[in-house]
């Protein structure tokens, strides 16, 4: 990283832009995930690349829906892995809910080394690994229909950042609540989830981790009321807006 000069205008883009090219190149990312990081960077700029306040009302609703539930699991990816392994690792460890690998192009060697940089950053015990045993959810088909016994197969509540719409419709169909991190807010994963964060992930999941270390202290009443309380269609609403107002307002300077 240290050939990219931190009084660059976009030095923190570009030091993402790294990190997901050293993952495609590392075998941890598959070539579509490239392409995904650019979309995602394209709504960044909409947002203005800052946590808009509709992100830190579905954050905080997020919070406390994890910490409701009583069987928490966090989806992970080779996009997530590549951003922000550390981060969901901690927050793996404030909820005690366990990480699970779902890759859309699984192979045993990204399985490995998504689960090697997991591990490397603190995490005890990944799901999702070759030698485990799985089931499929119905409504997917492929190496993404499969969930781990312990993990997403009997999870009440799915954290799936970075995450295709099919597989959001599928979990919701089998009765999980889903919560998910897309800077995209008019996407199907958007418009599916229980709960959407719009945010890029490296913003979201220390604000995440920051709101369940708040929230841990308040009566369960309090949180069923929270959670109650958010509608997420609404926030989406209000993200679009924030965001078409802020392009007028670039359009008019």
């Amino acid at each position: 990283m240290q050939d990219i000069p931190q009084n660059h205008p976009r030095y923190h883009s570009l030091i993402l832009r790294k990190k997901i090219s050293e993952a495609h190149k590392n075998g941890v990312l598959a070539e579509s995930g490239l392409i995904a990081h650019g979309r995602g960077e394209a709504f960044d700029y909409l947002l203005g690349e800052k946590t808009i306040p509709p992100a830190k009302k579905a954050i905080e609703a997020a919070a406390t829906q994890l910490l409701l539930a009583k069987h928490p699991v966090i989806s992970v990816n080779g996009n997530t892995t590549a951003l922000s392994a550390r981060e969901v690792v901690q927050l793996s460890s404030e909820i005690e809910a366990p990480l699970e690998i779902n890759l859309f192009y699984r192979t045993p060697d990204r399985v490995d080394k998504i689960e090697k940089i997991l591990k490397n950053n603190g995490a005890k015990k990944v799901l999702g690994s070759i030698n485990q045993k799985y089931l499929p959810l119905n409504g997917l088909e492929g190496p993404r229909s499969l969930a781990s016994m312990e993990g997403i197969y009997q999870a009440d509540v799915v954290l799936v950042p970075l995450e295709d719409g099919d597989r959001v419709q599928a979990l919701q169909d089998n009765g999980k609540t889903v919560i998910t991190v897309e800077l995209n807010p008019i996407s199907r994963t958007a418009k599916t989830s229980s709960i959407t964060i719009v945010d890029n992930l490296i913003r979201a999941l220390p604000l995440l981790i920051k709101q369940v270390q708040k929230l841990k202290v308040q009566e369960r009443s309090r949180l069923v009321e929270i959670v109650e309380k958010f509608d997420n269609q609404e926030n989406l609403k209000k993200s679009l807006e924030f965001i078409l107002a802020d392009f007028k307002d670039s359009v008019r300077s």
